[in-house]
């Protein structure tokens, strides 16, 4: 039976590994898989090597004190590959850990594909000469990264977005106020923090500053299981309470409901636009992993919308810039303003139009490229 080993290191990636091995296995069902990943592979049957949210970090001074323990966890996955000699190994983003796996197993003489692109164009370019000899194949989700990648040498296949088959402009509004009793009349916002526990410790009080000053309005705050705890400790002192939800048709509900979104950046940006929601975009680092960032980052923009776009269609406020007092204004103008908030929703579209593979979903082209490579001698 051939053995496909998945990696993914955040909730992200483990929802496109739950999608690849449904796209994987509609096409071969004698394959077996065995990984690294959270809920969404588990419930494909993938039992995790050890918890994911041990790889959910994000920004440098919340990683160093965790390296001993990441580097454990690498030294553990290369001897479980080792050990089971799969046929293919698929990364899927979380390149800081994922990229060492695919080094580290290089004399192996196994396949290697890794999923999602490194944002290398983002930030330290430089970075791309390490690249050769890592991969097989590198599936992108972004239509200009082949291009990128192509300048270096290294062959790349843009195989779509996977926010294109997330459901999440299949929401229902009255089911959703239905099911939380919520008025009709209620005005509902999505308040978006993050997945990674550095993210939701640094945003949630700057988001709870903002709701205090949106006015009457009734905030949901969709969680994500690695922060569940930290977020519903974090809103127990909210005005008014909000309401958390968990399941992601819940969070599709929600934003059906809503009638604007504050949220990280990342692909949270992409859903909240498949839904029809106008958004404003935050985030914060820890101050020194910031100054770093403003050294190495070649992109104008943070979201995706605005990189496609290449305008800043969506409001962008990062570290000092994202205050509830700013926050606020940009909300609050989507909110009363019905031409602004429709001129951002149609430039929404435009851009996501450009994030469709040649054929078929997003998880059946990437799955196509393992296969092809798979069947390789």
């Amino acid at each position: 039976m051939p053995l496909i080993y998945l990696i993914a290191g955040e909730s992200s990636g483990d929802v496109l590994g739950a999608r690849l091995i449904t796209a994987l296995r509609a096409r071969r069902p004698e394959l077996g898989f065995a990984g690294i990943g959270g809920e969404a592979m588990a419930a494909q049957g993938v039992a995790s090597l050890f918890p994911m949210q041990d790889l959910a970090l994000m920004g440098l001074v919340e990683v160093v004190p965790r390296l001993t323990h990441l580097r454990r966890r690498l030294r553990q996955t290369i001897v479980d590959i080792e050990t089971r000699r799969p046929d293919v190994v698929v990364t899927i983003d979380s390149p800081g850990f994922t990229l060492r796996v695919l080094r580290a197993i290089r004399p192996l003489g196994v396949k290697r594909i890794h999923y999602v692109a490194p944002q290398v164009w983002a930030w330290r370019e430089s970075r791309v000469r390490y690249y050769p000899g890592l991969w097989d194949q590198l599936l992108c989700l972004l239509p200009f990264e082949p291009a990128f990648f192509a300048r270096h040498g290294l062959p790349a296949t843009f195989v779509g977005h996977p926010v294109l088959e997330s459901g999440a402009d299949r929401g229902d509004a009255a089911r959703f106020r239905a099911r939380y009793n919520i008025d009709p009349t209620a005005r509902v916002v999505t308040l978006m923090p993050g997945s990674r526990r550095t993210e939701v410790t640094r945003l949630l009080t700057v988001i709870g500053g903002t709701l205090e000053r949106l006015g009457n309005v009734l905030p949901i705050v969709p969680v994500a299981a690695p922060v569940a705890a930290a977020v519903r400790q974090a809103t127990r002192s909210w005005t008014p309470r909000p309401v958390l939800v968990t399941e992601p048709q819940d969070k599709y509900d929600a934003f059906a409901a809503s009638s604007a979104a504050l949220t990280k950046s990342g692909t949270s940006t992409l859903e909240l636009a498949m839904a029809g929601v106008p958004m404003v975009v935050a985030y914060r680092l820890n101050p020194l992993s910031a100054a770093i960032a403003r050294r190495i980052v070649t992109v104008k923009y943070a979201s995706v919308i605005n990189l496609l776009a290449e305008r800043e269609v969506v409001p962008e406020l990062m570290q000092e810039a994202c205050t509830p007092d700013r926050l606020a204004t940009e909300m609050l103008t989507l909110l009363n303003d019905p031409a602004t908030a429709a001129a951002q929703l149609a430039a929404c579209r435009a851009a996501l139009a450009l994030l469709r593979p040649p054929a078929g979903l997003p998880s059946e082209a990437a799955a196509a490229a393992i296969l092809r490579l798979l069947d390789q001698p």
